[in-house]
């Protein structure tokens, strides 16, 4: 009965102290980075469902991704934008953990949707004779379905062990948004379970869409060095690139938040870490991804045309 009465009602987030003093000037900063991502991510959404010629697999999923990442970012920025201006750090206990599932649910959607992306571009470079049978808009659909219900599953069963940790000491949380992490060590119960589960689903989810990209990029570099022309080799490694950066900066913050050992004071790199994923990736995605990419260019400049000769 003690602990029901003294149970936490809402949790405070500790943000960035060291700069809350420059608060305007950061909520710019972050709005601008927020704008320019949904806008960016919204365009590829746009652009892929209004031009029948990006009607394929490759830009169905990278339109999924965008929608994903518009998902993602929504999720924690709008909160993040809240206390840089009013300095409002309390969140509500309810509030506080459907951000968490949100956030890692979508998380692992964009993981495995990675993965797919590697192993479509594995199938258009090394194996394009058989790609058109293998990788249809069925095939593509159906992928990111299993992509949905199985971070779904994972994320389900861990929030509902989640939610029957209690909190009954601190309830100031060392991050910008309600991070599992750090949510799970201000608990007054036994967490060794609820731990174990978090590291074996983040552990699952990173390890897994690592390894299968791994093994479709190594494919591709073996092929594309193969190519009789050194033309046809840099469009390939081209083509490949813009992947390859986000793929860099996604795993190399994530593998540094959740897989690397358990240390006292590693919670205010983690936010760091956490920005890049929050902020400067989705910001950079539909830079990356649609810099070099001719079709994109040419759907985009023939729905603008299309726009002002309806004005």
């Amino acid at each position: 009965m003690v602990k029901n009465e003294s149970r936490i009602q809402e949790f405070i987030l500790e943000a960035f102290p060291a700069v809350q003093h420059w608060g305007s000037l950061f909520f710019l900063v972050h709005l601008l980075a927020f704008l320019a991502s949904m806008v960016g991510n919204m365009v590829i959404i746009t652009i892929t469902w209004a031009d029948h010629r990006l009607q394929t697999p490759m830009y169905v999923l990278l339109s999924t991704f965008s929608f994903c990442e518009c998902c993602f970012i929504t999720t924690v920025i709008p909160k993040l934008l809240s206390i840089f201006l009013s300095g409002k750090q309390t969140i509500p206990f309810p509030a506080c953990l459907t951000q968490a599932f949100f956030f890692l649910f979508l998380g692992a959607v964009i993981f495995f949707l990675m993965a797919v992306m590697s192993l479509d571009r594995y199938l258009a470079i090394c194996k394009p004779l058989h790609y058109a049978s293998i990788m249809n808009l069925r095939v593509c659909f159906l992928l990111i379905f299993l992509c949905s219900s199985l971070s779904f599953i994972l994320i389900t069963c861990l929030m509902l062990k989640v939610s029957q940790l209690l909190f009954c000491g601190p309830n100031v949380l060392s991050h910008f948004f309600c991070d599992l992490g750090s949510l799970i060590r201000l608990s007054c119960s036994d967490t060794s379970s609820v731990e174990m589960y978090f590291f074996f689903v983040t552990s699952f989810v990173i390890l897994l869409s690592l390894i299968v990209t791994i093994i479709a990029y190594s494919n591709i570099v073996v092929t594309i060095l193969r190519l009789p022309s050194a033309k046809e080799r840099q469009k390939a490694f081209s083509t490949c690139s813009s992947h390859l950066i986000v793929l860099s900066l996604m795993y190399g913050s994530c593998v540094f938040i959740y897989l690397k050992p358990k240390q006292v004071n590693r919670l205010d790199s983690n936010k760091e870490a956490a920005l890049v994923n929050t902020v400067v990736t989705p910001l950079l995605n539909p830079v990356i991804y649609t810099l070099r990419n001719k079709q994109v260019h040419q759907a985009l400049r023939d729905m603008l045309s299309g726009m002002r000769l309806q004005k």
